[in-house]
């Protein structure tokens, strides 16, 4: 049996999620936001078969992967935040960059790129209104 203060140690303990590339570990710096798929070939990719993923689908429109989300990590020897996939096994978590296609299918962000539907002229003309602050009438 052994020591009391050993067993009644209930907290949980700090998430083992480390850069990639430092190998340090990275501090979150936003809250987990859920990757859903909907179609089966996305199905596919995280390990569920064909004909499961099609009766899954049928069920319902979309499936939220549980075991699978982007967050935004600080890095103390790059100095950045920078945004990852995590992919849960376990108690393992597997870090890697996320591809483009894949914050399409990320509830609660935006894509970094901005939406691809507006134009540069309309981007540029946004940010130059975002820049301008009105000051008792003046316009700096």
């Amino acid at each position: 049996m052994g020591r009391r203060c050993d067993r009644n140690r209930k907290r949980s303990k700090r998430r083992a999620i480390y850069c990639p590339v430092h190998h340090c570990y990275l501090d979150s710096v936003s809250q987990k936001h859920a990757i859903y798929s909907n179609q089966p070939s996305q199905l596919l990719e995280y390990g569920i078969g064909k004909q499961a993923s099609r009766r899954i689908l049928a069920a319902q429109s979309e499936v939220i992967l549980n075991n699978h989300w982007l967050e935004a990590f600080w890095c103390e020897e790059c100095q950045k935040v920078t945004w990852y996939h995590i992919h849960k096994i376990d108690r393992e978590y597997r870090v890697s960059t996320p591809p483009p296609e894949l914050w399409q299918r990320v509830m609660g962000v935006t894509d970094p790129r901005g939406n691809p539907s507006v134009g540069e002229f309309t981007r540029k003309q946004a940010r130059m209104a975002a820049h301008k602050i009105k000051q008792f009438g003046h316009i700096y």
